[in-house]
């Protein structure tokens, strides 16, 4: 894989808009996320953030706007769409997990599938994923048997088999019991460090603060702010911004 020249960003959306009907959910959007960056994006609900999330492999189509992955146009469909989307990993509030199937399984599909990769070199990437998220344990069991917390971290483990440019995460833990959020983000913490791409749509301020190398706060489909943790959760410049926060962090 050859080196962008001059340091282009990995991901780089440009005048992006999205409509649903008459709901214009994503206004204008121009978002650039380097190589090695972790994004999270946070908003009230309804301001666009998942909608945004899920433009970057095209589980949302736009109206009109650029969105480039590693320089390559996203194409509209077919064979193209599919090989830039295995570049994308993407983790859900639901694990989308397949029931029937082990978690080794699960986590082996895409890579022998669509990488094309043996059975046993995709089943040795797959326990050392396994491992590095905390269910190596659990390979040989099938999604209904695990806790919501591993079913996540194994989704987590499925989208890094793929080898992926950058990690989409949409509200990972909202859908999990508050005592399984915290292995959910450890792991997610620990993709960060290592230098995963990333961009993390969640309400968890704590992550937010500890994890990001920037903060994205949006507001009825537009971007509103964007800054650094520190910036943003100490001197936020928009009233929207400030009040948002004065409601979530004095709870």
């Amino acid at each position: 894989m050859t080196e962008r020249p001059n340091g282009e960003p990995l991901v780089r959306l440009t005048g992006v808009n999205k409509w649903f009907g008459d709901l214009h959910v994503l206004q204008d959007i121009d978002l650039t996320i380097d190589r090695g960056e972790v994004v999270v994006v946070i908003g009230p609900s309804g301001s666009g953030k998942s909608t945004l999330c899920r433009t970057v492999n095209r589980l949302e189509s736009i109206e009109s706007g650029e969105i480039t992955i590693d320089g390559q146009r996203l194409p509209e469909e077919g064979k193209e769409l599919a090989r830039l989307r295995s570049d994308v990993g993407m983790v859900f509030q639901s694990f989308n997990l397949f029931a029937h199937k082990t978690v080794l399984e699960n986590v082996t599909l895409g890579p022998i599938k669509v990488r094309k990769q043996s059975k046993t070199d995709a089943e040795k990437r797959a326990r050392e994923l396994l491992e590095r998220v905390g269910v190596s344990a659990q390979a040989d069991k099938v999604p209904a048997q695990l806790s919501g917390g591993q079913q996540q971290r194994v989704a987590i483990a499925r989208a890094l088999a793929m080898d992926p440019k950058v990690m989409l995460f949409d509200e990972p833990t909202s859908a999990l019991d508050p005592e399984m959020i915290n292995e959910v983000l450890d792991v997610m913490t620990a993709l960060a460090r290592d230098g995963m791409t990333m961009v993390v749509v969640t309400h968890e301020m704590g992550f937010a603060r500890r994890a990001a190398n920037r903060v994205v706060f949006m507001d009825n489909g537009r971007i509103v702010e964007s800054s650094t943790p520190e910036t943003f959760f100490t001197d936020p410049s928009s009233d929207r911004a400030k009040d948002f926060l004065s409601k979530i962090l004095n709870h």
